[in-house]
């Protein structure tokens, strides 16, 4: 994908890595539409973007999240792209979280991406970009994060098969496998308090790996072993 030009949709703009991945994309040229809950910081990165399209939507709500994919096509002209960048944590052993905050968990850090990225498939052509955060929480399943885990896992799965589907097309499925990443994230858990941990990675590598991810076409971002983040091809 050539930055300048692209149209991407960020859902999550937001939050720490996707206000500074929207903002990324800006400087590098690209049309970025912004959606978020948070009204007032949406407009506020909109304007920095340059009066970038904003729109207001709730991950639980999965028809809005569809929705909001037609309406980004139609302020874009189209889209290239979609980087999903919601989620939510909880806290605690398994057996001390509700079936209410366990399907919040579900619905918002699984279904609502599912929900946008299934909406997207069929509008993007080839060197297209379906794209969405897990977590290393998704392979690692640590300890009181139960519910939380499955819900990243279950998106890394759904990842991998929608790739396989979408490789005829030439469309790039990538799945942004982070680790701890210097931002509140943790501390806005709908349940529990999050384990002590150590300082996290900062947002700015986060968004220069999936930039260079975008660009190459590359198919997963994760914890490196010579750098802090790997983008694999």
């Amino acid at each position: 994908m050539k930055m300048r030009g692209a149209r991407i949709l960020v859902p999550g703009a937001t939050g720490r890595i996707g206000a500074a991945l929207v903002t990324r994309l800006h400087t590098l040229g690209a049309r970025p539409a912004l959606a978020g809950r948070d009204a007032d910081r949406l407009a506020q990165i909109a304007a920095s973007c340059a009066g970038a399209p904003a729109r207001t939507f709730d991950a639980w709500d999965l028809d809005a999240c569809a929705r909001t994919v037609d309406w980004a096509a139609s302020e874009l002209g189209g889209l290239d792209g979609v980087v999903v960048c919601v989620g939510v944590a909880a806290f605690g052993p398994a057996s001390e979280i509700s079936d209410a905050v366990a399907e919040h968990l579900a619905a918002v850090n699984a279904l609502a991406p599912m929900a946008f990225l299934r909406a997207a498939a069929p509008r993007l052509d080839a060197g297209g970009v379906l794209a969405a955060v897990t977590g290393v929480v998704a392979e690692a399943a640590p300890a009181r994060m139960a519910d939380y885990a499955a819900a990243k896992a279950a998106l890394a799965a759904w990842l991998t098969a929608v790739r396989r589907e979408q490789r005829r097309r030439g469309v790039s499925v990538l799945e942004i496998n982070l680790p701890h990443m210097d931002t509140d994230f943790a501390d806005r858990a709908v349940q529990g308090e999050p384990p002590g941990l150590a300082p996290g990675l900062p947002v700015e590598e986060a968004v220069q790996a999936v930039v260079t991810a975008l660009s190459d076409g590359a198919r997963l971002i994760r914890p490196g072993t010579i750098t802090p983040l790997e983008v694999v091809r």
